[in-house]
């Protein structure tokens, strides 16, 4: 079956009090279950606020820094990779992530 990855970027979530996120989290816990449940869930979760480490190989040996790209907690908040029978399979997962998070998400097929 393909792999989609559920994610969204960290710009779409508004601004959450401390009773939101819990809001939140007893919204999506459940649909964890149930994607576990079902079949699909590969692994999900959100990212933290720690630093972001780049590498960089181009001359053959890994440099690690913390720039100068743009640190991926600023972009990438969260995903959720999943392993449905298609685009629709994923589009419903999709769907049922975003109401349970409150903020939108993107679908996206793995190569």
């Amino acid at each position: 079956m393909p792999k989609y990855l559920v994610l969204f970027n960290q710009e779409w979530v508004p601004e959450l009090t401390d009773d939101d996120v819990e809001a939140a989290r007893q919204r999506t816990g459940p649909l964890i279950a149930e994607m576990e449940a079902a079949g699909v869930l590969i692994c999900a979760g959100g990212l933290d606020d720690s630093p972001a480490v780049s590498v960089d190989a181009t001359t053959g040996t890994p440099v690690f820094t913390d720039g100068p790209y743009a640190e991926t907690k600023e972009h990438l908040g969260g995903f959720t990779a999943i392993d449905v029978p298609d685009l629709d399979a994923a589009r419903y997962w999709g769907g049922r992530i975003a109401v349970a998070c409150g903020w939108p998400q993107e679908v996206r097929r793995f190569q």
